[in-house]
């Protein structure tokens, strides 16, 4: 299976709907989450991912891991997840990160040489750790504030911060980079199935637990970029709720208290 669709028409494609969401402007109400002032955009664009996923990737996805041995399907994954270190290592020495970029530049010899050209992953069996890392969370790293949560087509949750980084990381993608065309729509859509169908699982406990699957992968999202970018990107600390420690044995209880 071939894509017809050149991967730099979907970036734009993408760089265009964040573009139409700024042009929407904070057209929510009075209980709208404040990271997400564009939530009648994203939510439209959700649902339009929502349909080609049921449509298109999860079949494809689902037949994927039933017709693929296990193992190969680990290859596969090895060997993109190879190429995303080399990525990795160049946003880790652009965070001034000199450890996680050994690390990452440790991996990808490893697992090239030894693990032929990453289908094995050697690197992870002598223990050397993994520090994934995007141009994204570069930006953050630099001071560079989010913005507001914005849905893309096609790659889902992003911020007009990350959608930057994702257009930057587009282009240092090692298969994205090939002159031979087949050949590289052939792996991104071999990457996009193998991402998709390690998520089987996840998206129907999301099915199953999530009455409102938009607000709760905003949130999701939100906090683990976060959380990623670490102390770089400061919050105000959320009121903690800790419970009353029990009494000791045959001490009388405590009284109730009015919450302030």
């Amino acid at each position: 299976m071939k894509p017809t669709i050149p991967l730099k028409k979907i970036t734009g494609w993408a760089a265009a709907a964040v573009a139409a969401a700024l042009l929407q402007g904070c057209a929510t109400g009075p209980q709208a989450n404040p990271a997400d002032p564009l939530e009648p955009f994203n939510r439209s664009v959700y649902r339009f991912n929502e349909g080609l996923d049921r449509a298109v990737l999860k079949p494809v996805a689902t037949t994927y891991q039933n017709i693929t041995p296990s193992p190969v399907r680990t290859g596969v994954t090895n060997f993109f997840e190879n190429i995303s270190d080399a990525w990795s290592f160049v946003n880790n020495v652009l965070q001034a990160k000199p450890a996680e970029a050994a690390d990452s530049l440790f991996r990808v010899t490893t697992n090239t040489l030894w693990g032929v050209g990453g289908i094995f992953d050697v690197a992870t069996e002598l223990k050397i750790p993994k520090h994934k890392e995007d141009f994204g969370q570069t930006l953050g790293t630099w001071g560079l504030a989010s913005g507001p949560y914005v849905v893309l087509p096609l790659f889902g949750s992003s911020s007009v911060r990350d959608t930057a980084g994702l257009v930057v990381d587009m282009q240092g993608d090692l298969v994205s980079q090939s002159n031979n065309v087949p050949v590289r729509n052939s792996l991104k859509t071999l990457d996009l199935v193998d991402t998709r169908a390690s998520l089987l699982g996840a998206g129907d406990l999301l099915d199953q637990a999530a009455l409102d699957k938009y607000a709760f992968t905003r949130d999701a999202y939100l906090q683990r970029r976060k959380s990623l970018i670490g102390g770089n990107e400061r919050t105000e600390p959320e009121e903690r709720f800790d419970l009353p420690e029990a009494p000791p044995a045959g001490a009388p209880a405590a009284p109730a208290t009015t919450p302030r």
